[in-house]
């Protein structure tokens, strides 16, 4: 890709596997930060180095060790994964392209998340877990290039392996979006509830755009 076709939000293949581009910096030779979406790892590249992906109905991927299948289709349901394809966010709202979020409530078609977000029915599809009949594993560039036992490792649900940079409760976070210190108070595996009556999955704390740590519980700083 050419930088300047490279934004925010996008999906994109990088070493064979399917990338989200959270920040770009013109100015830097490297400028394009992205994560893997497997996983949420960081890297920074330039942008000849990166493919476009631009998912469809009925697409699957991994998102943290879970494997989800993109359907336009279906209603969504409280508890249900969204993905915002086109966002056309209010004044009050704080999302942007290809965001994941967390259906609280459902009027109509349009969602409430866990983030306070209202989006509406024309801007998201839902992610419906596992990989429908028929899907189109967009995953990877070239599936044939990854081993079989690297395919069952990518769907694992996971944390890093040593534990050391997991939340756990007790961990003290600030939300820039609310702009208020809070505490997570409960976990499951991957969803983080904090105290200031927000829910968001594990991964959104390590999008310094959204969270910033401020107090680690296991090492009282």
């Amino acid at each position: 890709m050419k930088l300047f076709q490279v934004r925010k939000g996008q999906f994109v293949y990088y070493k064979n596997e399917l990338h989200k581009v959270y920040s770009v910096k013109p100015m830097f030779k490297q400028s394009v930060h992205l994560y893997r979406l497997k996983d949420m790892q960081q890297d920074i590249t330039s942008a000849n180095n990166i493919e476009p992906c631009r998912p469809k109905h009925n697409d699957t991927f991994i998102f943290y060790g879970r494997r989800y299948t993109i359907d336009k289709n279906r209603r969504p349901e409280q508890g249900d994964y969204i993905l915002i394809i086109k966002p056309a966010p209010d004044f009050l709202d704080h999302y942007s392209l290809n965001e994941i979020e967390k259906v609280d409530s459902v009027e109509d078609g349009n969602v409430v998340t866990t983030r306070d977000n209202g989006v509406k029915h024309s801007e998201y599809v839902v992610l419906v877990p596992g990989k429908a009949e028929g899907s189109d594993d967009i995953a990877y560039y070239d599936k044939a290039l990854v081993s079989e036992t690297q395919l069952q490792e990518d769907e694992s649900p996971l944390m890093s392996d040593d534990g050391a940079d997991n939340p756990v409760v007790g961990d003290i976070y600030f939300d820039v979006q609310k702009q208020a210190k809070s505490m997570i108070i409960a976990m499951t595996d991957d969803e983080v509830f904090l105290g200031h009556n927000v829910s968001v999955h594990v991964t959104e704390l390590s999008d310094e755009n959204k969270f910033r740590l401020i107090y680690r519980f296991d090492e009282g700083f």
